[in-house]
């Protein structure tokens, strides 16, 4: 069952790196679309859309070439670096669908939707943390 969400999202292409719900990982941000799409997040303490780019190398992406599906995430930390880059640590919430991307010619904008978790074998699951 997918779940509305009720606003608009800042988002925040990545490159060769893919983050789930629940996870927390560090990013370095240079892009200046991607700053700006920061900073609009720690002024509103918003949250973040995070979605993986479909070709990495490319260094100007469209809306075109972003995966439709990512994950809403939290900003923990943030920290502007002396060479203008920003060093973030997000923590990944729930996955979404992006069902629109808005104008805005500051950082890229999408409306998304919350994808439901699928549950998974509870049997299979508990044999797999015995394991480790």
């Amino acid at each position: 069952m997918q779940e509305p969400l009720n606003s608009s999202y800042p988002v925040l292409p990545l490159r060769d790196i893919v983050v789930f719900p629940h996870m927390i990982v560090p990013l370095f941000v240079g892009r200046e679309k991607s700053v700006r799409a920061l900073e609009e997040v720690m002024a509103d303490d918003k949250q973040i859309l995070l979605s993986s780019q479909i070709d990495p190398s490319e260094d100007d992406p469209e809306t075109d070439s972003i995966y439709t599906t990512g994950v809403l995430a939290n900003v923990l930390q943030l920290l502007k670096l002396p060479d203008g880059t920003v060093k973030v640590l997000v923590e990944g919430q729930s996955r979404v669908k992006i069902t629109e991307f808005l104008e805005n010619d500051n950082f890229f904008e999408a409306k998304a939707e919350e994808l439901a978790e699928m549950p998974g074998d509870v049997t299979s699951t508990e044999a797999l943390v015995r394991t480790v």
